[in-house]
């Protein structure tokens, strides 16, 4: 079995990583700046049994998602999962963001699904599964989350068609929305506050705590099951209820 997760370095994307690496499996791990978090990431990939391929690219330009593929395409000729979770961060207002990192954000976070897709069409086949990872902030407003959140909800949408294009190939593309999570974006995002925030969501979700990262990982897996075929084009919220 291969996967790619791009953004895979750290936070939730290393967690599926690491999810997905018993019994040799090839895990491709995509980043694009921190060397160290990828070494590590690398490390404890090959400690749970897996064949680690470590990426450096930016896929929020077309050479950048050429380069990741074709590094998957050097090891294997099919891809059974293709995770997309990288994110470029972008705080403050809509109308204070500097236009060219939002732009970029727009980009990374909510179109370079299509292109990822487009570039490794021949190595999705039957079977495959795409997933992208969203969050609380392409359905709802939270302050200062405005660039990040527009292009989750673009990436979102992108799914939805994709999934409808893809199904005929018997191809599944599905997003996972997690709640808040202890993860290097947060904290790059809410540098001063997100130990705030996530106690506050701990404390006021109904299952009485907060979201650990091995659970939004747990589910990406769990929704590979073939048995789960006609699952496609939907949003699932991982949360303990909480935006309800």
């Amino acid at each position: 079995m291969a996967i790619c997760v791009t953004g895979g370095s750290s936070g939730l994307g290393r967690a599926i990583a690491e999810r997905f690496a018993a019994g040799g499996n090839h895990v491709f791990i995509n980043y694009h700046a921190n060397d160290e978090a990828a070494a590590e990431a690398v490390a404890a990939v090959r400690a749970a049994g897996g064949k680690p391929h470590l990426v450096k690219a930016d896929v929020g330009t077309q050479d950048g998602v050429a380069e990741v593929i074709a590094a998957v395409h050097a090891e294997t000729d099919r891809l059974d999962q293709l995770v997309h979770c990288a994110a470029k961060p972008v705080r403050g207002p809509l109308t204070e963001a500097d236009p060219t990192a939002l732009r970029e954000s727009i980009v990374v976070n909510g179109l370079a699904l299509v292109d990822l897709v487009r570039e490794a069409g021949h190595l999705l086949g039957r079977g495959s599964s795409v997933f992208y990872l969203s969050s609380r902030g392409a359905r709802f407003v939270i302050p200062e989350y405005g660039a990040l959140g527009s292009a989750k909800a673009l990436g979102e949408h992108v799914v939805r068609y994709l999934a409808k294009e893809l199904a005929p190939r018997g191809i599944r593309v599905n997003t996972i929305a997690p709640g808040g999570v202890d993860t290097a974006a947060l904290r790059a995002m809410f540098p001063d506050t997100y130990e705030e925030r996530l106690a506050a969501a701990a404390a006021s979700n109904p299952m009485g705590r907060g979201l650990e990262i091995g659970e939004a990982a747990a589910l990406v897996e769990r929704l590979c099951d073939p048995e789960l075929e006609m699952l496609t084009g939907q949003t699932i919220t991982l949360d303990g209820g909480i935006s309800l």
